[in-house]
């Protein structure tokens, strides 16, 4: 669903912390500056709102937009540029746990699409660990919408690693893919650059992964190295591990379609998901 030939993308490094009003104030500071640097699609790391060690996050939790999205809202409507809002807290209606949930917002101000994080993300590492299914509640569905002339896929993080959610937006007509992080270090260094080039590669699109740097839930350091990918996996560009950054790419929908030609991957399939 490619109506334009190019696409400017800005990718946000954050290194948020406990404090919500900081957190929100530093993306929409960002945000200016990815759409000062020409980006008409602006993507932000997973919870950029919140990260610390609360036990309870329904106190964190917002009903949409809440405040962590409202500026951005302020921001899109008034730049003009399409924002995938990395992922907020969202609170839910029936008083339990909150969504992990990424935000896709047009330039009209509106919700275009949410998408409630699917995998959770529960692990041991060395003496410290992350049990996200005991603070969140998982989502359910595949999330797709059109965004800047393009068909645009949302996933969060921990979902990178299983690869059918992948396929189920290849088979939705996806150009372009948000995988917004907060990645640890350990597991970072060893299977974060592998992983996103391996989803541009197997599904033959461009991948926008912001991550966030610093130190994350449970007191775990995150791995930053955000990247913008494309559809043959080549890094188009790559931030530091430490630190905030900004870094810009222009996605080539012309090269993308050419690679499908050459390599006409998706086409040769012969086996296909089934829900």
């Amino acid at each position: 669903m490619v109506n334009c030939a190019t696409i400017v993308a800005a990718v946000v490094q954050m290194e948020s912390g406990p404090d919500k009003p900081y957190n929100i104030t530093r993306a929409v500071a960002l945000t200016n500056q990815a759409a000062d640097a020409g980006a008409s699609l602006v993507a932000l790391p997973e919870t950029f709102d919140y990260r610390g060690d609360a036990l309870d996050l329904r106190h964190i939790a917002e009903p949409l937009p809440g405040s962590a999205l409202a500026p951005l809202i302020a921001i899109a409507r008034a730049r003009h540029v399409w924002i995938a809002a990395g992922s907020v807290h969202e609170r839910d209606a029936a008083g339990g746990k909150p969504y992990n949930t990424s935000v896709l917002i047009s330039p009209q101000g509106e919700i275009a699409a949410r998408y409630r994080k699917i995998h959770l993300f529960d692990i041991a590492i060395g003496n410290k660990s992350v049990t996200e299914s005991a603070k969140y509640q998982r989502g359910d569905k595949v999330v797709s919408a059109d965004a800047a002339g393009v068909k645009l896929g949302l996933t969060i993080c921990y979902d990178m690693r299983f690869p059918e959610l992948y396929r189920f937006l290849a088979d939705e007509g996806v150009d372009v893919i948000c995988i917004p992080s907060s990645f640890t270090a350990p597991t970072g260094e060893a299977h974060w650059e592998v992983l996103v080039r391996a989803r541009a590669i197997e599904n033959q699109c461009f991948v926008l992964a912001p991550g966030q740097a610093g130190i994350g839930a449970g007191g775990i350091p995150t791995y930053g190295n955000s990247m913008i990918v494309d559809p043959w996996g080549r890094i188009l560009a790559r931030a530091s591990s430490h630190g905030e950054e900004i870094i810009v790419a222009t996605l080539d929908f012309n090269e993308m379609a050419s690679i499908r030609t050459r390599l006409p991957a998706l086409h040769n399939r012969k086996l296909t998901a089934i829900r």
